[in-house]
């Protein structure tokens, strides 16, 4: 795979984009991740990986320029680079909260390929799922392009970018809603009898299993909620429990918290 990409900005979900693309098969030597604290990215370096303070020189070869900054950060960032991008190249954007229209504000008119993408930090073991807006005037080859680079990181879908606030809820902060959930569930099996590493792997491969059940069947969950609910029985029991006590409205309620902290 011979496009040169670069991430601006080595943190957390940066990293997590460079080990998927680097898991993928792309060549480290055609990935370069930027950071002014070079030395917290020496595990790249070590794979060959180009790692960098300066981001002009990140973005000078580049085929495709992803922002992974914090919101604060990005103007400056687009400031810095915007006359040193080829006018082909394709510029996506994973910061939350910033508009297309924003970024096109700093960036000079021959600039015509910009995307914003929420994936999440599953990008690390290719399977993350990766929600893209674009804007009407992009073309129809770079869309595929952006489509298939998130494609090999797990699934993506398109939307509209009105939508991007809400993917980032639903998606990129829904790892931590879910991995909080399997953390109660491993905490629940210590207590009815199981040592932490195996309450882990059962709640872990539970959860695996449950999504890919969804996935692969197109089921609604509820479906397959019926299936383990007998009459009378420790799952419906387990269930009322939980909804008595405001499993499901916590989760909508935390849901729509994030919501409204990007409104």
């Amino acid at each position: 795979m011979d496009l040169k990409i670069s991430v601006i900005g080595g943190g957390n979900l940066g990293q997590s984009i460079v080990n998927g693309l680097i898991n993928k098969g792309y060549k480290p030597t055609n990935l370069t991740i930027t950071r002014q604290r070079t030395e917290l990215l020496n595990d790249f370096a070590e794979r060959n990986v180009i790692i960098t303070s300066n981001n002009i020189n990140a973005v000078l070869d580049a085929n495709i320029v992803i922002i992974a900054v914090k919101p604060h950060t990005i103007a400056s960032v687009l400031t810095q680079i915007s006359s040193k991008l080829n006018p082909e190249t394709i510029l996506i954007s994973v910061v939350s909260d910033y508009s297309l229209t924003e970024i096109k504000s700093y960036l000079p008119s021959n600039i015509k390929h910009v995307f914003r993408a929420m994936p999440n930090t599953a990008t690390e073991v290719l399977e993350s799922i990766t929600c893209i807006a674009h804007s009407d005037s992009t073309c129809s080859k770079e869309i595929k392009i952006v489509e298939s680079l998130f494609n090999n990181l797990g699934q993506t879908v398109i939307i509209k970018e009105e939508l991007m606030n809400a993917a980032t809820v639903l998606g990129a902060c829904g790892i931590a809603y879910a991995l909080r959930f399997i953390r109660a569930m491993m905490q629940g099996g210590i207590e009815i009898g199981f040592d932490a590493e195996t309450a882990n792997l059962i709640a872990t491969q539970t959860v695996k299993g449950a999504s890919e059940l969804l996935l692969k069947n197109n089921r609604h969950p509820e479906s397959e909620i019926d299936k383990v609910t007998t009459p009378k029985g420790c799952t419906i029991s387990g269930l009322n429990e939980m909804e008595h006590n405001g499993f499901s409205a916590a989760l909508i309620k935390g849901l729509k918290t994030s919501f409204n902290k990007l409104d």
